[in-house]
């Protein structure tokens, strides 16, 4: 759905909702859209943007707009940079406070681990974020799903715990170490391609030798292989 059609219905539902007297809570409905995240690097980074309200579908915590918003309506930013923003995932929301899963997200449309344009440096900077907040650095998992089972159409990597003993779990013909986090999307393409894979999600994890291990899973390993959501 083009973002002008985001502006039109979001007017529509604001008049009907005006109407009829109800409330605003049935904007989730909007956040959920597969372009949810690509509208977040684009109009809800900056608050002080000239009607920042109305182009942002789930603005920044600290925005006017966000005040009286259930928590999964609005965006949380830990980090930001030129090319990538870090977020708090949805999924903390109502957890406890140990409990983390956050999101990187490039600032430039890219649609997916498929998206020949994906960013080397991503997972770097994943990984940096996911260490300040993860304290055990085995513990850190870095998860991107599938393209036929994520929920956005905008490149995002996971920043997760593993589950304890999931390494036993890992096939060893789809998995790869590697000493540089730039050569992930390159060793899980390679991995994909000898196990004939065309679809497949990737996690990174610590390699317990040195260097990183790369995992390559055609469901998805954050929900497989990580703690993506508190009980």
């Amino acid at each position: 759905m083009h973002y002008f059609s985001h502006q039109r219905i979001r007017t529509i539902l604001l008049c009907l909702l005006s109407i009829f007297g109800i409330g605003l809570a049935p904007f989730t409905v909007a956040a959920e859209s597969r372009g949810s995240l690509l509208n977040i690097v684009t109009s809800c980074i900056d608050i002080n943007t000239p009607d920042y309200c109305e182009h942002c579908l789930v603005p920044r915590v600290e925005s006017a707009c966000a005040k009286g918003r259930d928590c999964k309506e609005t965006t949380e930013v830990w980090e930001e940079t030129t090319e990538y923003i870090v977020i708090r995932d949805r999924k903390m929301c109502g957890c406890p406070r140990d409990f983390v899963h956050g999101i990187v997200i490039p600032r430039a449309p890219i649609s997916g681990i498929e998206d020949t344009r994906r960013p080397d440096s991503i997972w770097s900077v994943a990984w940096v974020a996911a260490q300040k907040r993860i304290k055990k650095e085995s513990d850190i998992a870095l998860v991107v799903n599938p393209a036929a089972l994520r929920s956005q159409d905008q490149l995002h990597v996971h920043l997760v715990r593993m589950l304890p003993a999931i390494r036993l779990r890992f096939e060893r013909s789809r998995t790869v170490r590697v000493q540089s986090l730039k050569d992930v999307w390159k060793a899980a393409e390679k991995t994909a391609a000898a196990t004939h894979l065309a679809d497949y999600g990737v996690l990174v994890a610590m390699h317990r030798e040195g260097g990183f291990l790369v995992v390559v899973e055609e469901r998805s390993p954050e929900k497989l292989f990580t703690q993506w959501e508190c009980r």
